[in-house]
């Protein structure tokens, strides 16, 4: 965080700098809250950095997957780079790839090339990761499987790479075989926060500025292929705007049958069913509210409560500060930002426990609760 800039703002995808002490605290109050609710709490960096520890036969294919994905042109750059993250220990390596590599932080030999040259106008050789907080969109656990993302931006691409060598090769998952339904390298971009898993049968995925329809498609297909229970994708078209970056930025299942929404996705959506059958799947167009499409495929009655409630300029605030971004630790209890204090009442009226947590800084990222987690393992009900 402390490596953005304001030039750097739009590229790494922030709106504004948090000031890092005041994000950390309130990022270990998240933590806590979810070991209250008897939750294991795993970080990335350790989860990394045990999975490379564990397999060190293929550390050097790491670090050279992550030099090529950063976009680097001077092979002597590239060589530079390679000796001094071998030369770290693993963990010291992990965190100087998050927080970005400066350019004087690296002695090269002498620049014979304009390639070369043209690589030290830049602060650094290595952009930070501070989108890495959001590990919702990196991958989504769905069923027993997961769907690896395929990110949209260059300022997050890498961020899969950890994700896909944590699942690959962390002790936790020895001998899993975990079925991927979608993978980092296939042609078409698909984010984690775009996917939300309905029940055991019905996956929701947002056709968004960050997910193609065409590899939902894929998704689905491989998804109806595995020994599981799902039927059914339901392929939300939703605006292609930030305000509507991901499905989960608008909507999110607080309870059996009861959602957070957007007031603005409560009109007529297009929404394209794609249903498992013998061969490989149908797929239907539909026009209607949201509230019938849940009712149909949900099988029962459904409870929409409005981020900010009726109120237009309310409702814009909280949604701006990712009021619809809940993440349910349990069946009608959820984690929230305290900031979002109409939509929080709302909630607790509809019969929700919630549990809110600091957020004037966490919230400058654009992510809520439910973007900044990734479950991997929770239990039926």
């Amino acid at each position: 965080m402390e490596n953005l800039t304001p030039d750097l703002l739009e590229k790494l995808l922030f709106d504004d700098i948090p000031y890092l002490k005041i994000a950390q605290e309130e990022h270990d109050l998240f933590a806590e809250t979810l070991r209250k609710e008897g939750v294991e709490v795993l970080y990335l960096t350790d989860m990394i950095t045990e999975a490379l520890e564990a397999h060190p036969e293929v550390l050097s294919n790491f670090i050279n997957a992550f030099i090529e994905e950063s976009k680097i042109n001077s092979l002597t750059i590239k060589t530079g780079l390679y000796q001094y993250l071998s030369g770290l220990p693993i963990k010291e390596m992990i965190l100087k790839m998050i927080e970005g590599i400066r350019t004087n932080e690296i002695v090269l030999g002498k620049s014979v090339s304009i390639m070369d040259m043209l690589e030290d106008e830049y602060p650094f050789y290595t952009d930070p990761m501070p989108n890495l907080m959001f590990q919702r969109d990196p991958f989504a656990s769905v069923g027993c499987g997961v769907a690896m993302g395929k990110m949209s931006w260059q300022a997050r691409q890498r961020e899969t790479l950890f994700s896909e060598y944590i699942l690959t090769y962390h002790p936790r998952f020895k001998n899993k075989q975990i079925p991927f339904y979608y993978d980092r390298l296939d042609r078409y971009r698909l984010e984690g926060g775009d996917v939300l898993v309905l029940n055991k049968h019905v996956v929701a995925v947002g056709i968004s500025s960050r997910t193609d329809p065409r590899a939902i498609e894929y998704f689905a297909e491989n998804l109806f292929k595995a020994d599981n229970d799902f039927q059914t994708v339901l392929a939300f078209n939703i605006p292609k705007s930030r305000a509507y970056m991901h499905l989960d930025t608008v909507f999110t299942q607080v309870n059996e049958g009861m959602f957070t929404i957007h007031p603005e996705i409560e009109k007529k959506l297009t929404v394209f069913e794609i249903i498992k059958n013998d061969t490989r799947f149908t797929i239907t167009k539909i026009i209607d509210s949201l509230e019938s499409v849940l009712e149909k495929h949900l099988k029962t009655r459904i409870t929409l409560i409005r981020c900010g409630g009726k109120d237009q300029i309310t409702s814009i605030r909280e949604q701006w500060n990712d009021a619809a971004n809940t993440l349910a630790v349990a069946p009608g209890k959820v984690i929230v930002y305290d900031r979002n204090h109409v939509t929080n009442q709302m909630l607790r009226q509809a019969g929700i426990t919630v549990l809110e947590i600091e957020s004037s800084e966490l919230s400058r990222g654009r992510g809520g609760p439910r973007c900044m987690s990734m479950p991997l393992e929770r239990e039926d009900i």
